[in-house]
């Protein structure tokens, strides 16, 4: 994960294609012991339907994150937990900016 700017981030795929994606949030469960990242591509930015995705990190001494630092969501618990997050964020007026 390259940071292009504190909002923005360049995902590559398994493919090698690079993406731009703007971070919606991150936050920490302690629950997990784990952050959390919410992007969307940023392509989508207008779109009123947009695809959000989420991954667990880990960052460094520095709080910098790179691709190697991201991990995918596995568990059914850890998801529930994710989207009950998103859907107060959501429709939250104060937190989304709505």
């Amino acid at each position: 994960m390259a940071q292009d700017s504190d909002a923005q981030i360049t995902l590559v795929d398994e493919n090698g294609h690079e993406e731009l994606y703007e971070i919606l949030f991150t936050f920490h469960s302690d629950t997990f012991d784990k952050s959390y990242v919410l992007l969307y591509p940023a392509a989508d930015e207008d779109n009123d339907d947009i695809e959000v995705q989420a991954f667990s990190y880990d960052a460094d001494a520095d709080g910098d994150v790179t691709s190697s630092d991201l991990h995918e969501i596995e568990s059914d618990e850890e998801w529930q937990m994710v989207e009950g997050v998103l859907n107060t964020f959501m429709s939250d007026d104060r937190l989304s900016g709505n």
